[in-house]
């Protein structure tokens, strides 16, 4: 088995044989070092940041925060070589061609239900005594890095000089001294604009899904079939520096930690995306940071989108990068999709594309029908329109006919009463009674025609129609947009009883 052993401040040559190495001190405190030169400190964002961090119970170390293999503490050689030794299932088979197959898998996230992730699962700052999934023997194995500290070991309350800080302490810390100068700016700018309640702190920060640490899980393989931890350690370093060296001009490594007290071997690592913004500040905002270093959209036609951004392309990169790490040590990794092989994916591919289908085509119609009823105001005021000179005419018609019944009804009383055998007047009286009466009826006839043009005149006046046309607007809006509200979740409602749930997983974790 190789030996491994880290350097102070090495970003590169981290391992080394044991005869490139210097021991100093003698018994349990034997350090191990090798004679190499030290890095260029880092200067972060607001200021140079070569102000020495005491260490408890070591040596100062320097500020770095470039490389993930950077130390600010040394190691025993005893830990050194007891660290990394872990049974593996692949321990003694073949890595080479012709070897076991293993799956490599690189997910990545900031949040789940209870909000985003803590730091403190990963540098185990909590007692690991109530966790069942925790082995607290195999716990005292596993290893921590930070951008200020360097490699450290597990936390004994024994022991306080070997952890001087908690990844939580790290990254509040790393958050305050390259973000204080955009915290600050951002909140004069929300004091200027009249808005002091948006005002943050730069822990704030770090409570945000948009400006939070992102996290991600390496493992190489399964609980029955994964390669030993040096070797895990060795490709994902590697591939750490690698990146480093591409992106650490705006993709920081803040933290990482090797766990080997779970059922399999694999690394917790924390980084956060920032760039310029206008106002020449330093921030955190991932897609900017992206665009920065050059990453293109998937789809460069389409606006950026939750299926369509600049991290998906990143992502797609550092797959590339690992996988091709793994492959130079020896590995032969799985690179088929699961869950069945090809004939499998095939056919859910069709399925897929069939929902998809059926989806787009669901999406076109209701975008037709929406655009229809889209603009309210418009409709409403063309059937607006049409329904006040509907209105006049049936109003019109209406008065015209209740109006002439009663009048006539009037008159044909009189002449009724003017017939009568009770009347003693002479017949020649009568008939001029009678005929007297028929006339009125003609004129309340003939009046009735004037008063009818007389009404529509009126109600058609621009005063008066604007007026009843806005009732007839409100009325009309109201119950054009009640009905497409309940439409509309009458849709999301059949969507959802459509929909399986899937199963339960980490937000956005799978690369």
């Amino acid at each position: 088995m190789r030996r491994f052993f880290f350097l102070q401040n090495s970003p590169v040559d981290c391992f080394v044989k044991p005869k490139e190495l210097t021991e100093l001190g003698t018994g349990r405190s034997q350090f191990v070092r090798a004679g190499v030169q030290r890095v260029q400190p880092f200067v972060h964002g607001y200021r140079e940041c070569n102000t020495p961090v005491q260490v408890k119970g070591g040596s100062l170390a320097q500020l770095s925060g470039v490389s993930p293999l950077s130390t600010g503490y040394y190691l025993t050689q005893k830990a050194a070589r007891n660290q990394l030794r872990c049974p593996s299932p692949l321990s003694g088979k073949s890595k080479r061609k012709g070897g076991t197959h293993v799956k490599l898998t690189r997910h990545n996230g900031r949040a789940g239900k209870n909000g985003v992730y803590n730091p403190k699962h990963n540098d185990r700052s909590f007692d690991i005594a109530n966790s069942e999934h925790i082995d607290e023997e195999r716990a005292k194995l596993n290893l921590y890095w930070d951008c200020y500290n360097g490699f450290r070991n597990f936390k004994n309350p024994e022991k306080e000089n070997e952890l001087s800080a908690t990844f939580e302490d790290v990254e509040q810390l790393f958050y305050r001294q390259r973000y204080h100068d955009f915290v600050t700016g951002q909140n004069e700018r929300n004091v200027k604009n009249r808005h002091p309640e948006r005002n943050k702190e730069t822990g704030d920060l770090l409570k945000s899904k948009k400006t939070c640490p992102e996290e991600t899980v390496y493992q190489i393989g399964t609980l029955d079939n994964h390669v030993p931890p040096e070797l895990l350690i060795e490709i994902v370093t590697e591939f750490m520096e690698i990146a480093n060296e591409r992106f650490g001009s705006h993709v920081h490594i803040l933290n990482w930690a090797l766990h080997l007290d779970e059922s399999t071997p694999h690394i917790h690592e924390r980084h956060v995306f920032d760039c310029e913004n206008q106002y020449g500040e330093i921030a955190p905002q991932q897609e900017k940071a992206l665009e920065a270093l050059g990453f293109e959209l998937p789809e460069p036609e389409k606006p950026v989108g939750r299926k369509n951004n600049r991290k998906m392309t990143f992502d797609s990169a550092c797959r590339v990068l690992l996988f091709d790490v793994a492959k130079k040590h020896g590995l032969q990794l799985e690179e088929e999709p699961e869950y069945g092989g090809r004939a499998y994916l095939e056919k859910q591919d069709y399925i897929l594309f069939k929902q998809k289908e059926q989806l787009a085509a669901q999406e076109q119609k209701l975008e037709e029908l929406t655009m229809k009823i889209e603009d309210v105001e418009a409709l409403v005021d063309e059937v607006a329109d049409i329904a006040y000179d509907k209105a006049v005419e049936v109003v019109a018609d209406t008065v015209k006919l209740e109006t002439h019944k009663e009048d006539i009804k009037l008159v044909e009383q009189s002449k009724a009463w003017v017939l009568s055998p009770e009347r003693k007047a002479s017949k020649k009286e009568v008939e001029y009674a009678v005929k007297r009466l028929d006339g009125v009826i003609a004129r309340i006839t003939n009046a009735m025609k004037s008063t009818i043009q007389k009404i529509q005149t009126t109600l058609m006046k621009p005063e008066v129609k604007k007026a009843g046309t806005e009732q007839i607007k409100k009325k009309a809006k109201s119950s054009i947009i009640e009905q497409l509200s309940r439409k509309k979740k009458e849709m999301a409602e059949r969507e959802v009883s459509r929909t399986i749930p899937a199963k339960s997983k980490k937000q956005d974790m799978e690369l």
